[in-house]
């Protein structure tokens, strides 16, 4: 099937949605931790029911359910890290240590798959680094909320090399209603542990305004996107739509100006280091694509 203009809007659409998450999480007022249980129930429950109404099987093997629920544990980390990294600084930092996720993936996938690293590989992620030590060694002010962004980027790159193999043997609404549902159980016990032994006290006493920021996290954000993004597949090149994934950052910068004002404003290497990132992560799909399309001589 053809893509229409309406599908690339679309694809556009959700990437916003994603990108809005970051200045979600600042807002809401429950910490990190407790804010992604939250998330993660509620979506998982969003999920069983539109996969019941759609008839979609909740059917996994034991091997793949061990594999699918171990993987719902980086998920966890991956967005209490995300969340964390924005409360403790700004999105700004969240999204820009995020950011590095494409760099993650390009060095991880070859080793999971049993391929070599490319050499392109390797100097987009030089690239990657100069920006980063650009943004650390001009005062600033924000350097474990960066660490915890590139963390964030690091397991989003873990459980999406992952996913990429298990979708080839599970459905995707499976796959996302168990990681979900792991995710929201796996944090309960770990929050409950801290809760017992004194070390984590627990802050689940959202506000109503932090439930309708969590429920359209969990059910616009995730289920919703999720959705379309499954149906643009269909229609759109995954080099298109991986694209469009790398603008999620800028996005995401632009509407924390917006939304924050001055407290969201950093100074001009911040902004240099995360458009040296930036560029490294746009260019990457373009030249692997353009050397792969090359006919060798003969």
């Amino acid at each position: 099937m053809t893509a229409s203009t309406q599908d690339y809007f679309k694809l556009h659409f959700i990437v916003f949605l994603w990108s809005f998450t970051a200045v979600l999480g600042k807002l809401i007022s429950i910490p990190a931790v407790e804010m992604v249980f939250y998330r993660t129930l509620l979506a998982a429950l969003g999920l069983a029911v539109l996969m019941i109404l759609l008839r979609k099987s909740f059917s996994v093997s034991k091997t793949h359910l061990f594999t699918i629920l171990l993987t719902s544990s980086i998920v966890a980390i991956h967005w209490i890290t995300f969340f964390a990294s924005g409360k403790i600084s700004n999105p700004s930092t969240s999204l820009v240590g995020f950011a590095t996720c494409s760099f993650w993936a390009a060095l991880i996938e070859p080793l999971v798959k049993g391929k070599k690293i490319q050499l392109l590989e390797v100097g987009l992620g030089i690239v990657v680094l100069i920006g980063l030590v650009i943004i650390l060694t001009f005062d600033f002010q924000h350097p474990l909320g960066l660490l915890l962004g590139i963390i964030s980027g690091l397991t989003a790159a873990l459980f999406s090399v992952i996913n990429s193999r298990l979708i080839l043997r599970v459905n995707a609404y499976a796959i996302t209603f168990y990681e979900m549902a792991g995710a929201s159980i796996i944090i309960l016990f770990f929050m409950s542990i801290g809760s017992v032994i004194g070390y984590m006290p627990l802050n689940l006493k959202a506000t109503g305004m932090d439930w309708v920021y969590i429920a359209f996290m969990a059910w616009v954000c995730s289920v919703y996107a999720f959705l379309v993004s499954i149906n643009l597949s269909t229609r759109i090149s995954v080099f298109f739509i991986q694209l469009a994934l790398n603008l999620e950052p800028v996005y995401g910068i632009v509407l924390a100006l917006l939304v924050f004002g001055s407290e969201e404003v950093m100074n001009l290497n911040f902004y240099l280091g995360t458009l040296i990132i930036l560029s490294a992560v746009v260019a990457y799909p373009l030249i692997k694509r353009r050397s792969q399309g090359r006919v060798p001589a003969q």
